[in-house]
């Protein structure tokens, strides 16, 4: 999985400050997304 750094970065603060693993914290969230079925709009440049 290919994940930029100012996005980790997002996401290890949230996790320090739920004082919690980054990684638990991203798992956490895709699943969230996954269960609702949650789907971004966005446009992919080709």
């Amino acid at each position: 999985m290919r994940i930029d750094k100012p996005t980790v970065a997002y996401f290890k603060a949230l996790a320090e400050e739920l004082g919690m693993p980054y990684q638990s914290l991203i798992n956490l969230y895709l699943r969230d997304c996954a269960l609702h079925h949650r789907k971004l709009e966005l446009k992919w440049a080709s």
